[in-house]
């Protein structure tokens, strides 16, 4: 009884060793039988959240044993996270700070987009607002001095209706860019806290006198190219002569605003670089593959559409140099 018990378990011990030998053997997310193959995770910044989604399911048609994890969840998280191991790629929105470079976070750019100034679209001085815009000083006063509490401090033709300042309540990009359009840190922008770019679009959409900040591509429609219901852009008076001149007035469709962006119309910050950052230079073939992936011309011929600014051929060769 015992010995067929023995040759039971050296038959099976010989039967897993010969499946194992057949098995595809993966090194790095790469075999030669299977391709590219294993999983991907990524988190960060709402900004590159829906363009990440559209280049994860085009990279899944050329390599379909590839698996995505994406979760938005701010700058600031997916930085975090890539540092700590939790995701392969933190997705960034702003610039790195000294110490998260020390820490090993190593930054890919991937496309640009801009932070713009919201308001809601039924604000009692609406009008008068697209026509004169605010200057950076206005803004810097609304957002860092909290020196206005009704919109008539600011302009006398305005109603004395309350302004309402909304800010972003995570560690955000958006934020920290707003921010330092004004020379400021995310810490200095006063407001009411909102978690996420949904949750401040929505905000300013249910208050007639919100003012905040988002990304474009929570304020834009895609598919009409125009502002969603309730909410609007309020435009910069740039050259500061209390108007908005036609070479300011880039805002009526998301692809003017995006050629504003990527001509320098439209100033830098709040412009800013969308990148990709990993813990130290990655290693792994699957993740260098997708970041590779995603500054080919192919992958950035359709950013124009979906509200963001693509690399130029010689960045996009910068980037790729990097891996």
């Amino acid at each position: 009884m015992i010995k067929n018990k023995v040759n039971t378990f050296i038959i099976s011990s010989l039967l897993f060793v010969n499946i194992n030998s057949c098995a595809p053997k993966i090194e790095n997310g790469y075999s030669k039988e299977r391709g590219f193959e294993g999983n991907i995770s990524l988190s960060g910044a709402f900004a590159l959240y829906p363009l990440v989604v559209l280049w994860s399911e085009d990279f899944k048609k050329e390599n379909p044993n590839v698996r995505f994890n994406i979760s938005a969840g701010g700058a600031g998280k997916g930085i975090a996270d890539a540092l700590s191991g939790m995701v392969d790629i933190g997705l960034v929105s702003r610039d790195l700070h000294a110490e998260e470079i020390k820490k090993g976070a190593y930054p890919i750019h991937v496309a640009k987009d801009a932070v713009i100034c919201t308001i809601n679209a039924n604000n009692p001085n609406y009008s008068l607002l697209k026509e004169r815009g605010l200057t950076q000083s206005e803004l810097k006063n609304i957002f860092i001095n909290d020196k206005y509490k009704t919109w008539n401090d600011i302009d006398s033709r305005f109603t004395k209706d309350p302004v309402i300042i909304y800010t972003r309540a995570d560690a955000a990009g958006a934020a920290e860019t707003w921010a330092n359009f004004f020379k400021s840190k995310q810490e200095d922008l006063k407001g009411v806290g909102i978690f996420g770019d949904p949750g401040i679009a929505q905000a300013i959409k249910d208050d007639k006198n919100a003012i905040g900040f988002n990304n474009i591509n929570y304020v834009y429609d895609l598919k009409t190219k125009k502002v969603m219901p309730q909410i609007d852009v309020l435009p910069i008076d740039l050259n500061e002569d209390g108007r908005i001149s036609e070479n300011e007035n880039f805002y009526q469709t998301i692809d003017e605003l995006t050629d504003a962006v990527s001509n320098n119309q439209y100033p830098s910050p709040p412009s800013r670089d969308l990148s990709f950052i990993t813990k130290d230079k990655p290693n792994n073939l699957l993740v260098k593959e997708f970041i590779s992936f995603v500054l080919k011309k192919k992958s950035q011929s359709y950013l124009l559409e979906n509200g963001y600014v693509p690399l130029t051929e010689l960045l996009m060769n910068k980037e790729l140099n990097k891996l």
